[in-house]
C-alpha cells in the first residue's frame, strides 16, 4: 500500500504571509436541488447548510456553497468514505450525487497579518478583498491566474484555498510569488 500525501507534499513557505499546505482533508461535492442536498448534508454533519457564497462550520466539519446546485463537504480525510454512505442514505430516492473528491483536490493555507493575506489573495482573484466587501466566512469560486480556484477566509489571519491536484503546485508557487516579501502593494 503507498503512503497518503497531499499534491504538494508538505509544502510550506513564509514572506509577507504563510503559504502552506493544509494536509490532508477530506472533500465531498455533493450536487442536486440546494434544499435536497442541503437538508442532506446538515442532517449528515450537524452543520446547518451555507447562505449563498458562505461557508459554515462546525468542529472538524465545514459545509460550503459552491454554486446553486453544489456544496462541498469538508471533514477528516478517514471520514470521507463514511460521509458519503451517510449522504447517499439520506439522499435516497432523490436526484443526487455525493462524490469524495478528497484526492482530486489540493487545500493551502495563507496565514498571516489580515492586509497581508488580503493583498497576497487580491493579486491573484478579481475579487474585491476589501474587508467591508469580503468578511470571514464567504466563499468564493474564482479564478488564481489561469486556473480555477476557491477560497475563503477562516478568520481575519487565516485563508484556505481549494485548486484541482493537477494545478496544486502551480497554485501553490502563484501565493508564494504574490507573498514575496518587497512585493507588497499595501492596498489594505
Amino acid at each position: 500500500m503507498s503512503d497518503l500525501q497531499t499534491a504538494l507534499k508538505g509544502a510550506s513557505f513564509d514572506g509577507i504571509v504563510t503559504v502552506s499546505d493544509a494536509g490532508l482533508t477530506g472533500m465531498i461535492t455533493v450536487r442536486g436541488d440546494m434544499a435536497t442536498i442541503g437538508a442532506a448534508a446538515s442532517k449528515v454533519t450537524g452543520v446547518s447548510a451555507p447562505d449563498v457564497r458562505a461557508i459554515a462550520q462546525s468542529g472538524d466539519l465545514a459545509v460550503a456553497w459552491m454554486s446553486t446546485d453544489e456544496l462541498l463537504l469538508l471533514c477528516p480525510y478517514d471520514q470521507a468514505d463514511d460521509l458519503v454512505a451517510k449522504l447517499e442514505a439520506a439522499l435516497d430516492g432523490a436526484h443526487a450525487l455525493a462524490v469524495n473528491v478528497s484526492d482530486a483536490r489540493a487545500l493551502m493555507t495563507v496565514a498571516g497579518k489580515p492586509e497581508a493575506v488580503r493583498e497576497t489573495i487580491a493579486k491573484l482573484a478579481p475579487v474585491d478583498m476589501a474587508p467591508d466587501r469580503f468578511p470571514v466566512g464567504e466563499m468564493r469560486r474564482t479564478r488564481f491566474a489561469q486556473v480555477a480556484a476557491a477560497f475563503w477566509l477562516t478568520s481575519e489571519t487565516e485563508a484556505r484555498v481549494i485548486c484541482f491536484r493537477s494545478v496544486g503546485e502551480y497554485v501553490f508557487n502563484l501565493l508564494k510569488t504574490s507573498a514575496t516579501p518587497s512585493g507588497e502593494v499595501g492596498v489594505f
